[in-house]
């Protein structure tokens, strides 16, 4: 509940309180005596980064690691604030919202670092060499095994709009997504499936707001829900939290949608006022390397853009292949995405479709 008011707090008066990084700071003591000490704050959940930050320890066993977690559009403002200070936020920034990094790199609050393991990067996953995709996570449908017969599971963003269509008092306040007034990443994928196809997610928007659809500010609580089966269907989820989640409840399902799968490479951007910038990117070299990457795929984000999907998700065998992922690109193109105008109009009028038209319990206070 505190989370939830910080959050709404942080969205409409731009207030962060002290507090919110005390309590989500998590300190990993070096395994030896101390060299060096590196800051970064993540938008990523710490179960998903512990395995990472454990195996790059024990090749810097000097180097004790200070893990700060917010939500999305609260390091953002962070972030911006301290740059425009000139004043350090860490040494490495981690976010799903790849967009609000960007626009952070463009507005001169990133350092630049090349090496052997950034050439490695695809390209369309770095970004003049200040941000860099480092996971590769397909944006997924999530459902309840016991409440979603298995003649009603969709597999594509027609199917799941037919569905709330012709089964509307069934799944009404059943299906849960992201709040975009209060997520980064939400909002980013929002923003990437309407341009998609406007017609797609005008139908899916307005079929979700007929069954009020209920939003959310977090992964978590979504996979909560369905997973307790409050929710049947979460929509939009990132692959990586959703089949962790899979992985922990029977009655969780992931589907990888057949006719386009949005794909995030998780950001990482070295701040430019960064008091250890040179750890940072120590620890950046390591998530892109190829140690880096196994111990991600095999205990962290369990996805990769070569590889099969994991087992038991529903989906091609191979994303890539299969022509249906399209990734979100670090680029140019997510500058328009914080279009402060922009920006508002969407979401004003998702706000109006989703919304205002069935006002559902969006908190869970």
């Amino acid at each position: 509940m505190m989370r939830v008011f910080t959050a709404i707090l942080a969205t409409i008066f731009g207030v962060f309180p002290a507090f919110a990084a005390e309590d989500n700071r998590t300190e990993f003591p070096a395994l030896q005596t101390e060299t060096g000490r590196l800051t970064i704050y993540s938008t990523t959940d710490l179960a998903a980064m512990k395995p990472l930050i454990d195996d790059f320890q024990q090749s810097a066993p000097g180097i004790t690691i200070d893990y700060i977690e917010y939500l999305t559009n609260e390091l953002h403002a962070l972030a911006s604030e301290a740059c425009r200070k000139n004043q350090p936020l860490g040494d490495l920034l981690l976010s799903s919202s790849v967009d609000q990094l960007l626009k952070l790199a463009n507005d001169g609050c990133a350092a630049s670092h090349t090496s052997p393991e950034t050439a490695r990067v695809a390209d369309w996953a770095n970004w003049r060499d200040e941000v860099f995709g480092f996971t590769y996570e397909p944006a997924v449908f999530v459902y309840n095994t016991r409440k979603v017969p298995p003649a009603e599971v969709p597999r594509t963003h027609v199917e799941l709009a037919d569905l709330l269509r012709e089964k509307l008092d069934y799944y009404r306040g059943r299906v849960g997504t992201y709040d975009i007034r209060l997520s980064g990443i939400g909002y980013l994928l929002a923003f990437n499936d309407a341009r998609q196809t406007n017609t797609v997610f005008g139908r899916l928007l307005e079929s979700m707001a007929r069954a009020s659809a209920v939003a959310r500010c977090c992964t978590g609580e979504i996979l909560e829900e369905v997973a307790s089966g409050r929710l049947y269907i979460g929509y939009n989820m990132l692959g990586s939290y959703a089949y962790d989640a899979a992985r922990k409840h029977p009655d969780l399902r992931v589907v990888v949608p057949r006719d386009y799968t949005l794909v995030l490479s998780r950001g990482a951007l070295i701040p430019e006022s960064a008091k250890h910038g040179d750890l940072g990117a120590q620890f950046l070299d390591y998530l892109l390397s190829e140690r880096g990457q196994l111990i991600a795929r095999n205990n962290a984000f369990y996805f990769s853009e070569t590889g099969s999907l994991p087992p038991d998700v529903d989906g091609p065998q191979n994303l890539k292949e299969s022509g249906i992922a399209q990734p979100i690109r670090i680029g140019p193109a997510l500058l328009a995405v914080q279009d402060w105008a922009q920006r508002q109009r969407f979401i004003e009028d998702w706000s109006r479709s989703l919304i205002e038209l069935n006002s559902p319990e969006w908190t869970r206070e």
